[in-house]
């Protein structure tokens, strides 16, 4: 468990000790439900608001149910009676809105003190009551979330304006919380938490008033999730809301109102997973309804069902009711519950949790985080201008910068002589927090003034980190700040610097950061986790020589803290180190980069650094890296000198090469030595490296001198230069190089060949004239099958193959089996390659190898068939493909396998090869056959188990417009931001999760070169204009219909069909409450009556591209024709990631408010679904023709092939559906029933069914 312990030891508890007691066992406790929804059943007028005191009252005080507690007590009295006979263990007060603030909408502040201290005697009178030694009741004192937010601005026009402050929320609260602990309460409720701000302010009030009385209650904690988006009103994440509430150490936190049950679910289940604490959750009864009595749509039976499936998944220890529950409700969940053991609490791993809108989560596993510093008026005087200049959206700019650059903390400075510190630091966070892109990532408020310090914690929702605290003005301040950092709910970074001044060497360094610690964590009761040392940075090479240890002390000071001090983290500004150097930005740089290197070893967990002046280690040049290692060790036998008769100092020499490299960048510079070798070592260097710059005059020289030695020209390549490829194949074989150095190392290898193809074809002319033969190891012919039209994976084979001297004949995309077959026996192919990514292409290679079946000319050679690509498997070819053709068929997962299967099909022991791979290929297949078979339940029992959605209380959201509209030529650099990087590196062969694929210790050098390549063709991509970008989306009126189909309506009449859309159901047996899926299920049936909607889309990022993939394969670059064709793709995709979050917050609008960062968009997080004719939801690719024809995308430049390929090959198509509900899955395996019923709603053959469906089908 994390220190402190949460929640408190239950004998620290003044008051409701015996709550604690009864929530630590092993029931699950019972909330009581809605106040509001009871009291609208007494039907009261403006007159029983009023009563006799405030008869005369100059407003309307109607609505004010606090009012009640005062003019109306036996109704209150009684609605607490009837939730504690329903079986409620805690009623809360009838004070959700009993604050100063809120009672200020009447006019009524001044009674706010007894408004709760009355409604919480009210409540306590009632648990006397019906309070016995077994079944002890309790009374929670609700505090409100307020009706004024410290975090949304109310003006639109002024996004830093607030009509509330931290302080006036405070005080509000602090009154509101002696009036309940006057009237008796047991317990404190925090809850509908809808501004974490807000939250924090009363947290820091009950804090204080527990401190001033003397008393501890339990503290319960509410949030409120507003909609699908998973987040609070004021954009925060559940964890990232928890990370800022939990210094609270609330003995329960939860999440109520907003909500059902059925939506609140997952975020009940995250928090049930990440909080060791207690969990209590009170849903509404579902959706509001405004023809029911209570106003929502549950019945007490659905809400406790519900509510059970928390309490059987172990997510709960109290279960209540919010809005739309009654005492019936809380009567259910007590039947319902009873007896289901209480979650136990879990535990859970120490980690620094801070947050901004999003969490972040750091421990001793994290890499380094990397705290921007350019928001810094001392730092940055661009920055400083701005702020002088109240130019603050250029100044959001800067943070923004930071944030997109990989920031993971943004420093904030206003330490200025000539500005009001205080007055910038709040207007500029308060504008942060209304840009999400922003305010996601925690804030670090940095600052020697502790009234700016405060003044900034007060407008910061999340868990910030205060720079800094220090013992420089006594141990007493040093505490009394701590503690208040520790109210606010902020980490802190303590400097190391007490009264006798800063620790500037290794020993005072111990000193004070231990005595800190200590004090921090024994006196103050500190988490640990949320103590960030900061041991002082100072520059090195002064040239003074009491400075000589100050890099070096850092360090092993840095070793020390984390050796020492467990769970403490470590910080540094980073830039200090290299203050010596400024003005030289290439000599700073390569400082940063060998300090950080170094620190980050000994366990420094994060740096203020412009990650813009950091380097990579490895790429500083030697020289540099030594002379600045010498400086930073204090090295007495440095490893820069290279002269023995050297007298210099480390500084000295550092500071002489820092003139020579000023203004130059400081990298490996270019090693020519290899150019010194012979010509033919040089041929193989070039190969391995990828090096062209003197292929050709290499290839001449080795040329002329075998020719001169009586050789031939073609010995060129089958000596130096194919020794080169073989080192790149057994590179590449062995995983010590990757795909595209393969790929530029065949440039050279094309280089080199074209030269000599002139010379080589004279001979081969001499060589033919007299009879004679030349051949490569094989000749292959490879194609992508009739009607699919990608390409990348079979263009890296074919350049793998050539490589390693085959010869290819690479027949293109969309090539008819017939085409395949005659071009083979043209030129006498000794292998056949057929690759396909979409799945109908499945079948068409199985049609290839029926047809090579047919033809004597390929069984009687034995032709081996070889088959890649994306939907192939080992797997699908021994049991679909291989049994159509008696000669070798053989599956090739990736072109590394290519090489060694081409060249065991053309050896001698071909033969021993083949039987071998039979006898796999026939054990597959009986794996196959004998496997254990997913069982499947009749397509009627299917449909019964659909989706269930109670269609008569949601309202479907209506698009903006019905019809088709064109996005032509959107904005290529804006489709950037939505690119999912991680299947870019897969399409060349390096797998892994981006950004982490950069930092990878097998393919990290590569993915990082590769990724600058692909940078830099971006870049060409879009100032050229290289590539068009365009879409079409189309929003038509929709309903399901013979349970799996859809109909969708060319208009809102919805009497004439656009076209019908026959969906396939899940037929695998579930586990009990999950749903035999289909895609009809998330629209509403035709016979609800209500009227739903969906879209469908169709984006290609791949116009234009032709003439350029044409100019590289002409070039003999195949490299580059790889690459745009990779980053194609990107685009296609990218672009429709971006349409879809244009729908779901514009076009169609249903989330309008969706605040969510590239990864979650990659995550899926977002509302609805976006399925693609041939995804596991909807594996049938026919529907694409419909779709075509309906949204016209030859307007566009877009056109189907008759296997239902888009072309461009680079592009998208699918459906929209915006039900919250709606999620992807994967239909699997169908059964023969089905497809029946598939062939007889789509009136086709049994026969052509089965063809379309190959897929799904045993």
């Amino acid at each position: 468990m994390s220190y402190p312990t949460l929640p408190y030891p239950i004998d620290s508890y003044t008051h409701g000790a015996e709550f604690a007691r009864r929530l630590s066992g092993d029931d699950i406790l019972l909330l009581d439900g809605a106040m509001g929804t009871m009291i609208q059943t007494y039907k009261l007028g403006e007159q029983d608001f009023r009563g006799e005191r405030f008869a005369d009252h100059h407003k309307d005080v109607k609505g004010n149910n606090e009012l009640l507690s005062l003019v109306r007590p036996d109704i209150i009295s009684a609605i607490h009676e009837q939730y504690l006979a329903a079986g409620a263990d805690i009623i809360s007060t009838n004070t959700f809105g009993a604050t100063r603030v809120a009672q200020g909408d009447y006019d009524l502040p001044e009674i706010a003190y007894e408004l709760n201290k009355a409604s919480a005697e009210l409540a306590k009178a009632a648990v006397l009551k019906y309070s016995t030694p077994e079944q002890p009741r309790f009374v929670a004192g609700a505090l409100g979330p307020q009706p004024k937010t410290a975090s949304i601005s109310p003006d639109v026009n002024d996004p830093g304006a607030r009509n509330i402050t931290f302080d006036q929320l405070r005080d509000a609260y602090t009154e509101q919380l002696h009036g309940l602990l006057d009237g008796g309460i047991d317990i404190v409720l925090l809850e509908t938490i809808f501004d974490t701000l807000n939250a924090k302010a009363a947290i820091f009030a009950v804090e204080t008033v527990f401190e001033e009385r003397g008393v501890r209650l339990p503290v319960m904690i509410s949030g409120t999730v507003t909609d699908a988006s998973g987040r609070i009103l004021s954009g925060q994440t559940v964890e990232a809301f928890w990370n800022s509430v939990r210094h609270a150490r609330p003995l329960t936190i939860g999440l109520n109102c907003a909500l059902g049950a059925a939506l609140m679910r997952p975020y009940v289940a995250e928090l049930a997973k990440i909080c060791g604490t207690y969990i209590c959750v009170y849903p509404n009864a579902g959706l509001p309804n405004p023809m029911s009595e209570t106003g929502f749509d549950e019945t007490p039976d659905v809400t406790s069902s519900l509510l059970r499936e928390f309490a059987e998944a172990g997510f709960v220890n109290v279960v209540g009711g919010c809005c739309g529950t009654t005492p019936e409700h809380i009567t259910a969940i007590r039947e319902q519950v009873r007896g289901v053991p209480a979650r136990k609490v879990p535990d859970i791993p120490i980690k620094t949790r801070l947050s901004g809108l999003e969490p972040l989560n750091i421990d001793e596993d994290s890499l380094f985080v990397n705290v921007g510093e350019r928001t810094n008026v001392t730092g940055s005087k661009a920055f400083l201008r701005l702020i002088r200049e109240e130019k603050y959206d250029e100044a959001l700019a800067v943070a923004r910068q930071q944030v997109e650059n990989g920031a993971q903390i943004i420093d904030i400075n206003m330490d200025e002589a000539m500005l009001d510190a205080k007055q910038c630091m709040v207007r500029f966070l308060n504008l942060i927090a209304s840009e999400p892109d922003i305010s996601r990532v925690p804030i670090m408020i940095d600052s020697s003034k502790w009234e700016v310090i405060e003044a900034g914690l007060k407008c910061i929702q999340g868990k910030a980190v205060v720079n800094s605290i220090s013992m420089k003005e006594g141990v007493e301040e040093f505490k009394a700040h701590a503690k208040l950092c520790m109210r606010y709910g902020a980490a802190v970074v303590v400097m190391a610097f007490d009264e006798q001044g800063q620790a500037d060497n290794l020993q005072r360094r111990i000193e004070i950061c231990e005595r800190a610690y200590r004090i921090l964590v024994d006196e103050v009761g500190f988490a640990p986790e949320d103590i960030i040392f900061d041991p002082n940075v100072f520059a090195i090479a002064t040239g003074l020589e009491e400075h000589n240890r100050y890099a070096m002390d850092f360090i092993e000071g840095v070793k020390w803290i984390h050796e020492n001090l467990p769970h403490a983290r470590i910080s540094g500004g980073i830039s200090n180190v290299s203050f010596s150097f400024r003005g030289n930005e290439v000599m700073r740089e390569a400082i940063h980069t060998v300090f950080l290197y170094y620190a980050i070893r000994e366990g420094l967990t994060m740096g203020i650094v412009n990650a813009g002046m950091l380097g990579v280690y490895a790429d500083l040049d030697q020289l540099t890296r030594d002379l600045v290692e010498d400086v930073i060790f204090n090295r007495s036998e440095p490893v820069g000198k290279t002269d023995p008769h050297d007298t210099r100092t480390n500084t000295e020499r550092l500071v002489e090469h820092a003139e020579s490299v000023r203004g130059n960048v400081v990298r490996k510079e270019e090693d020519l030595s290899w150019r010194e070798a012979p010509v033919r070592q040089r041929l193989i260097h070039a190969m391995v490296h990828g090096i062209t710059t003197y292929i050709v005059e290499d290839t001449e020289e080795v040329r002329q001198e075998i020719t001169n030695a009586g050789g031939r020209p073609i010995e060129v390549i089958e000596g130096p230069l194919m020794d080169g490829m073989n080192i790149v194949g057994d590179l590449f074989g062995d995983g010590k190089m990757f795909l595209p150095q393969v790929v530029k190392s065949a440039r050279v290898m094309k280089e080199a060949v074209a030269h000599l193809v002139p010379f080589i074809e004279e001979e081969k002319r001499q060589i033919e004239a007299a009879g004679g033969d030349v051949r490569a190891k094989g000749k292959i012919v490879i194609a992508t099958v009739k009607g699919d039209v990608h390409d990348i994976g079979k263009n890296i084979v074919d350049v793998v193959l050539q490589c390693n001297n085959f010869d290819v004949v690479n027949m293109g995309v969309m090539v008819p089996a017939a085409d395949i077959l005659n071009k083979a026996k043209e030129v006498n192919a000794d292998i056949v390659g057929l690759s396909g990514l979409i799945t109908p292409s499945l079948e068409e290679m199985q049609f290839v190898a029926a047809e090579m079946q047919r033809d004597p000319y390929f069984t009687e050679r034995k032709i081996p068939l070889m088959i890649g690509g994306a939907t192939t498997s080992r797997v699908h070819t021994a049991v679909k493909i291989a049994p159509n053709y008696e000669g070798p068929v053989i599956y090739v997962p990736d072109a590394s396998r290519s090489v060694g299967v081409c060249t065991a099909l053309v050896s001698d022991d071909v033969d021993s090869f083949v039987e071998k791979l039979d006898q796999e290929y026939e054990q597959v297949r009986q794996r196959h056959a004998n496997r254990k078979a997913n069982p499947l339940i009749s397509i009627e029992e299917a449909r019964a188990n659909r989706v269930a959605i109670d269609w008569s209380n949601y309202t479907p959201p209506k698009p903006k417009f019905i019809g088709r509209r064109e996005i032509v030529n959107f904005d290529l650099a804006e489709i950037v931001k939505y690119f999912d990087w991680g299947p870019f590196f897969n399409s060349w062969g390096l797998f892994g999760k981006y950004p982490a694929i950069l930092e990878d210790e097998v393919v990290g050098k590569e993915a990082q070169e590769l990724f600058a390549n692909a940078q830099v063709m971006l870049k060409k991509i879009i100032d050229g204009r290289w590539l068009t970008a365009s879409g079409v989306v189309g929003f038509y009126p929709a309903n399901s219909i013979n349970d799996d189909d859809i109909e969708l309506y060319t208009d809102e009449s919805r009497s004439e069909v656009l076209l019908t859309w026959r969906n396939l159901r899940s037929q695998g047996k579930k586990r009990t409450g999950i749903a035999n899926k289909c895609l009809a299920d998330y629209i509403a049936p035709k016979a609800s009556g209500v009227q739903d909607y969906i879209g469908m889309f169709a984006v290609t990022g791949g116009l234009g591209i032709e003439k350029h993939v044409a100019r590289f394969e002409a070039e003999g670059d195949d490299y580059s024709s790889i690459m745009i064709k990779a980053l194609a793709d990107r685009f296609a995709e990218g672009l429709a990631e971006a349409l879809h979050h244009r729908v779901r917050t514009d076009l169609w609008g249903y989330v309008p408010d969706e605040h969510l960062d590239n990864q979650a968009l990659i995550d899926e997080k977002y509302q609805g679904i976006r399925p693609a004719p041939g995804y596991p939801a909807c594996p049938e690719h026919t529907v694409k023709a419909a779709m075509f024809e309906a949204l016209a995308p030859e307007h566009i430049g877009m056109q189907l092939t008759e296997s239902y390929a888009m072309i461009p090959a680079s592009s998208v198509s699918g459906f929209y559906f915006s039900h919250p509900e709606s999620s992807y899955f994967n239909v699997g395996t169908i059964g023969e029933d089905q497809l029946h019923d598939y062939a007889e709603r789509c009136n086709i053959s049994l026969g052509q069914a089965k063809r379309q469906l190959s897929s799904v089908l045993e």
